[in-house]
């Protein structure tokens, strides 16, 4: 049965109470047995994101700027619109990064976190989705009936226990790894001992997992990216924040995470998607952590994901 999350607005019993009950941890992180709670910033420098974002033409693999020497390239790329995504992302209390892609001109923009590994948290949701459709296209078949509706709570409603059902199927964590090396993801690995959340990716790996979704040059079918951007579209209302906020019409497709981490109680927050933004199609990836409050998290990944777009359009 999927579970659905409760709304942004309202508001949260306190992570310890949740984690000392198991009922966040465990589930979010992989286990079965529940929903991902709602995500909720004290204020430090990220000095992980200090270096300069890099625009490249979309035949470049997007790729984390790690010098302060880099500069922008690309006219579009204006320089008042570049400051405002680094002092967005420079507010940020934890660790961000975000990728974005623009199908129709060929430019990217990569910016924050180098060499920061994020945890997923239900964002590999598509991951597996992916995964799943990739090893049923390789042995002739589509999806099983009892796939389909794991598939559709998984996406729809990001019900953990569907998920961990069919990260089964695809053999868990070597299965997601094989099919990630073959999707030209290089910086992700899946979490082990069953702990799905606990994938660690980066922004630019899941922009190309998006190329894998969203484009004609993928692996999967276009049967396959075309079931996958219809469960994208269908989204439980209040699980539709995030990247789309770059949005200009209101149409995108989105998948979000959110995981408080029993560690330090504070929020893994993520939201991958494409966005249609004034005439254009844009592939945007915002990862995050170190949040301190799951709303404020939320907020970091909207603004960080417009201020990426207005950076590569230059608007």
């Amino acid at each position: 049965m999927a579970i659905r999350s409760v709304s942004r607005a309202r508001v949260l019993v306190p992570v310890g109470l949740l984690v000392a009950a198991g009922a966040v941890a465990a589930a979010l992180q992989g286990q079965s047995g529940g929903v991902e709670s709602r995500p909720q910033m004290s204020v430090v420098a990220d000095t992980t994101s200090s270096a300069p974002p890099t625009v490249t033409p979309a035949t470049s693999t997007p790729t984390p700027t790690a010098t302060p020497t880099a500069a922008p390239t690309g006219a579009a790329a204006t320089g008042a619109a570049l400051a405002a995504l680094h002092s967005t992302v420079d507010r940020a209390e934890g660790a961000v990064s975000v990728a974005v892609t623009d199908l129709g001109t060929g430019q990217s923009l990569s910016y924050g976190g180098p060499g920061h590994d994020f945890a997923t948290a239900s964002i590999v949701k598509l991951d597996i989705l992916a995964a799943l459709l990739l090893r049923t296209q390789d042995l002739g078949s589509t999806p099983t009936a009892a796939q389909r509706d794991l598939a559709t709570t998984m996406i729809e409603n990001s019900d953990n226990d569907s998920a961990t059902g069919l990260w089964d199927e695809i053999g868990a964590d070597a299965g997601l790894d094989a099919a990630n090396a073959r999707f030209g993801l290089t910086a992700t690995e899946a979490g082990q001992d069953g702990y799905w959340g606990l994938t660690s990716t980066t922004a630019d790996d899941q922009l190309r997992l998006l190329r894998q979704v969203f484009t004609d040059d993928s692996l999967l079918s276009a049967a396959s990216r075309t079931y996958i951007q219809e469960l994208l579209d269908q989204v439980e209302d209040d699980q539709r924040w995030g990247v789309g906020a770059a949005a200009s019409n209101g149409g995108y497709e989105v998948k979000n995470g959110w995981l408080p981490r029993d560690t330090d109680g504070l929020w893994v927050i993520n939201s991958i998607g494409r966005v249609e933004r004034d005439g254009h199609e844009l592939l945007i990836a915002v990862v995050s952590d170190g949040n301190t409050t799951d709303t404020d998290g939320m907020d970091l990944v909207e603004s960080v994901a417009r201020a990426a777009a207005e950076a590569l359009s230059g608007s």
